[in-house]
């Protein structure tokens, strides 16, 4: 049998046809090699994911948003790391991005300040001239037996944080991002469970998640994909920072926090964003990725 396609082309999914010219076949499943355009089986993988882009990383001074700067770094990406006030922590981090040959901005302040954002973008767009992948990473969680001890001050606190801060990235980011470009939110597994002692933290991530979706079908016209991770129990320091000591002896190793029976470490999440801020996910927008051990989950 002749073939009249090239089986070894490689084509870049940017080039993929938006339609197709009418064609049937009257047999199933069908031939491939009668198809016109051929199906794209094979990415141009050739070189580093995400080489010479530049990525904001909220929260970027440790756990998964420190995880996830050592990721893009290694896949040829700049980073601009955003942190409240945790120096040491900062400063490791860039260390550590310094030996892997990479290059990071570090910007400290509180993210609930519009001003303080504007400057931060402010800042990336000189030192890098562009912005490629925005990750919203940061937030803060505080354990109440009752949704009666939630204070009015503490649940403005936490949705300025998880939720509104998010906001506020995103719209001074956006302006500055092209086609192609990817933003990220870092939701939780709580979202989808719940969790009776972290109700407002469980109702923001929820927030984070409607915000994921609705932004997704907004920006897909722009070629700009917006997709979430909804992490579960990780070894980060917001974990001792929110819980007892007796809690974080037996974190993650309940059989009704997760099937696998301990807590994930933030290397076991950074691939997730490193997939969505790639074009390996380029058919993704609008999606979760879910590493948490196992916890079946609502989409």
């Amino acid at each position: 049998m002749e073939l009249d396609h090239d089986y070894g082309s490689v084509q870049e999914c940017r080039e993929i046809p938006l339609s197709f010219p009418p064609q049937h076949q009257d047999r199933q499943p069908g031939f491939e090699y009668v198809m016109e355009p051929r199906p794209v089986s094979e990415r141009n993988t050739r070189g580093r994911r995400l080489e010479g882009k530049t990525a904001v990383i909220t929260g970027g001074d440790s756990g998964i948003g420190r995880a996830a700067a050592y990721d893009f770094v290694k896949e040829g990406a700049s980073v601009a790391l955003i942190y409240y006030d945790e120096e040491a922590d900062a400063k490791e981090t860039e260390e550590k991005i310094r030996q892997l040959g990479g290059e990071a901005l570090l910007l400290k302040g509180d993210l609930r300040d519009r001003g303080f954002i504007h400057e931060c973008v402010d800042q990336v767009m000189k030192r890098f001239g562009k912005i490629d992948i925005l990750v919203n990473n940061h937030g803060v969680q505080y354990v109440q037996r009752s949704i009666l001890d939630i204070s009015p001050e503490q649940l403005n606190f936490v949705f300025q944080n998880n939720v509104i801060s998010f906001f506020y990235m995103i719209q001074a980011v956006l302006p500055f991002m092209k086609k192609g470009g990817s933003i990220i939110n870092t939701t939780s597994v709580t979202a989808y469970e719940g969790n009776k002692d972290l109700i407002d933290y469980s109702a923001a991530k929820g927030a984070v998640v409607a915000l994921t979706r609705s932004l997704a079908l907004s920006l897909a016209e722009q070629g700009i994909r917006v997709n979430g991770v909804a992490p579960g129990p990780i070894w980060t320091p917001l974990i001792p920072a929110s819980f007892s000591a007796e809690e974080v002896a037996t974190f993650g190793r309940k059989t009704s926090q997760v099937p696998m029976m301990r807590a994930g470490q933030p290397c076991e999440v950074s691939p997730c964003y490193v997939f969505l801020a790639s074009d390996d996910s380029s058919y993704m927008t609008g999606q979760v990725l879910h590493p948490n051990g196992g916890t079946i989950v609502g989409s």
